[in-house]
């Protein structure tokens, strides 16, 4: 007999909590690969990025790995200046956004 797909997930429950951890550190890692990319397309080197924004090139990997809680905003910002961009920063609540940087 074939198992249908409601069979299918009533013996293999979701676990959400884990399916939304997952979907967080993929997420993380595409906006790093992004701020890589950026990165690249300034034609600039870890090394040379980091110099330029007054950081140590380890503290560029770290943010180029997704590790942004432990950056400070101003590294941040800074990072984003020197491949040509910006940074904005907005207090998010259900529909409502204000730009508060």
């Amino acid at each position: 007999m074939t198992m249908t797909l409601k069979d299918f997930v009533a013996e293999h429950p979701v676990d959400r909590e884990r399916v939304e951890a997952h979907k967080e550190r993929m997420l993380a890692e595409v906006r790093a690969y992004r701020l890589r990319e950026l990165r690249e397309q300034a034609g600039l080197t870890q090394a040379q990025l980091a110099e330029r924004i007054g950081v140590g090139q380890r503290q560029v990997s770290k943010i180029e790995h997704g590790d942004l809680d432990s950056a400070k905003i101003g590294t941040i910002r800074n990072y984003l200046e020197a491949v040509g961009g910006g940074l904005a920063i907005e207090y998010v609540m259900g529909d409502q956004r204000i730009q508060v940087a």
